[in-house]
């Protein structure tokens, strides 16, 4: 029976399971003479600044679905992990949360290696205000070297927008600007950083006629996250790209882009550029 009642309760088995394994004296409540191990259900609520009653209904399953900041309260108060916090969501809701942007400019080692594994094919890590974090030698080689610049001059958009290189390097640079900026302003949308980069938007209409005009426009485009992008490299010409966006799992403040030589010659050039390259540590 109890076992058919959890089944049906996900919410409420959740939350308890979360509970019980938290330790009272890390939050400044007596640890001794409980039947249970974790928290008492009215201390989670005094945490969450809800109803204890309220509270414990939501772990039988009683009164009624939660609301969005009911449930934000309680996973602040359990202490949950932003994966915690969003499987609470769904199974409260039957939807993730709003995206809450977090500024974090660093990358795992773990991201690094993915990165370095992808040579010869130019891969980056970007945020979601399009600062580059993190690339891997091929990258220095045919798009950039990131690491001779200062963190505030690695942005994607800036140079696109104000770099005479960008110009050069694309075919069609109108276009190639419009679909950037139109996949820049739904990836900040996404990731809940739309006041983050209010700063930038700011600068750029400033020092941009291009970008105010296209800015005005709200262009959004169809897809984004897969396209052939076709550059002209300083040294090796004209060269033809497979490209491709992805999640960073558990990080909805980072993409990863992977740039992916169409032509077998191709790949086996920017190899072979790519080992002479240069890497600049990166500037602080």
């Amino acid at each position: 029976m109890s076992e058919l009642l959890a089944s049906g309760n996900r919410l409420g088995t959740y939350l308890r399971d979360r509970r019980v394994k938290l330790d009272p004296a890390a939050f400044g409540f007596p640890a001794e003479r409980r039947r249970t191990p974790g928290l008492r259900r009215e201390e989670v609520a005094q945490r969450a600044n809800i109803s204890p009653t309220w509270y414990a209904w939501l772990e039988q399953g009683r009164g009624g679905g939660p609301s969005a900041d009911v449930l934000d309260r309680i996973a602040r108060a359990l202490m949950l992990t932003d994966v915690e916090r969003e499987h609470l969501f769904l199974l409260g809701l039957g939807r993730p949360p709003e995206a809450r942007y977090r500024k974090d400019a660093g990358v795992t080692p773990r991201l690094q290696r993915v990165l370095d594994a992808l040579d010869p094919s130019p891969a980056l890590i970007r945020t979601a205000t399009w600062d580059v974090v993190a690339w891997n030698r091929a990258a220095t080689a045919m798009l950039m070297d990131y690491g001779s610049l200062a963190p505030e001059q690695r942005n994607m958009l800036r140079f696109v927008f104000l770099d005479p290189r960008a110009r050069a390097a694309h075919y069609d640079w109108e276009s190639v600007a419009r679909l950037v900026l139109g996949a820049f302003r739904l990836d900040a949308a996404r990731a809940g950083a739309a006041a983050d980069v209010e700063p930038l938007v700011d600068e750029l209409r400033r020092r941009s006629p291009e970008f105010k005009a296209m800015w005005q426009d709200h262009d959004i485009p169809g897809s984004h996250g897969e396209a052939v992008k076709h550059i002209r490299h300083p040294v090796l010409g004209p060269i033809a790209f497979e490209y491709s966006t992805f999640a960073v799992d558990g990080r909805t403040d980072l993409s990863l882009l992977v740039y992916n030589p169409i032509a077998t010659a191709d790949a086996e050039r920017i190899a072979e550029i790519s080992r002479c390259a240069r890497v600049t540590p990166p500037a602080k």
